[in-house]
C-alpha cells in the first residue's frame, strides 16, 4: 500500500504550509458525492490522527484514514497548472470510470 506525491505536488504543500505557519502535512481522502460516487477531499493537517496511515515522499506527509485507503492505494499526487487553473491532479489506478466534469469518479 503506497500513496506518492510527485516533487511539484511536494512544493506546492510545503510552500503552502509555510504560508499557513503551521501544519505537519496533507490529509488525503474520498467522500461520497456526484454523479459517479466519490470525490477527493485534501486538507492540511496540523495534529496527526492515530488511525490514520501516514506516507512520506519527498519530504511531505500525507495522512490517509483507514476507510479511504482503500480507494485511494497505488494514488500518486500531482500539481499542475494550465493556463489560468491550477490544481492537484489524482492519477489513481483504480478508478474505473469518471463522471464528464471531473469532480467523481467510482472503483
Amino acid at each position: 500500500m503506497a500513496i506518492t506525491i510527485t516533487p511539484a505536488a511536494a512544493d506546492h504543500v510545503r510552500n503552502y504550509l509555510k504560508k499557513r505557519g503551521k501544519g505537519v502535512g496533507v490529509r488525503f481522502g474520498v467522500r461520497t458525492s456526484g454523479c459517479s460516487g466519490m470525490a477527493y477531499v485534501l486538507e492540511f493537517v496540523d495534529e496527526a490522527v492515530a488511525a490514520d496511515t501516514v506516507f512520506e515522499d519527498h519530504g511531505v506527509k500525507v495522512f490517509v484514514d483507514p476507510k479511504s485507503l482503500v480507494y485511494i492505494d497505488g494514488t500518486e499526487l500531482d500539481f499542475g497548472r494550465e493556463g489560468l487553473n491550477e490544481g492537484f491532479i489524482f492519477n489513481n489506478p483504480n478508478v474505473k470510470d469518471a463522471c464528464g466534469c471531473g469532480e467523481s469518479f467510482n472503483i
